[in-house]
């Protein structure tokens, strides 16, 4: 009786291991990316103001702010385009950009990802 004891338990460990394995790896997957956090209505919804004509699948792009192309070209320095994103009302207090960060709409990491995504656009 102790042995089956020992069997099912050394089972539910390696069962419960196998399965924690499995959804670090799901939720790993569906981890979002910069591009889904800009796309995103309810987070970044950067299409609302800007064109994005090097994104093939950026339908019903913004005209009100400027196009996101050539962007490590405009902000050599990556630092400032992410600051530019964490509060635009730092450089231009009339600007209409929503501050991302400031206000927290975006956490730091999304923050992050964005500027990635925009930066290599």
């Amino acid at each position: 009786m102790r042995k089956l004891h020992r069997i099912a338990a050394v089972c539910a460990i390696g069962a419960a291991m196998v399965a924690g394995n499995v959804m670090a790896q799901t939720a790993a997957a569906k981890e979002e990316t910069g591009k889904d956090i800009a796309f995103n209505r309810s987070k970044g919804n950067c299409l609302a103001c800007h064109g994005m004509p090097t994104v093939p699948d950026a339908e019903s792009t913004g005209l009100y702010g400027p196009p996101l192309i050539a962007m490590s070209a405009r902000f050599p320095d990556k630092a400032k385009l992410r600051a530019q994103i964490w509060d635009a009302t730092a450089t231009n207090p009339s600007t209409s950009m929503p501050p991302f960060g400031k206000h927290g709409v975006l956490s730091e990491q999304e923050i992050d990802k964005v500027t990635d995504f925009v930066y290599g656009l």
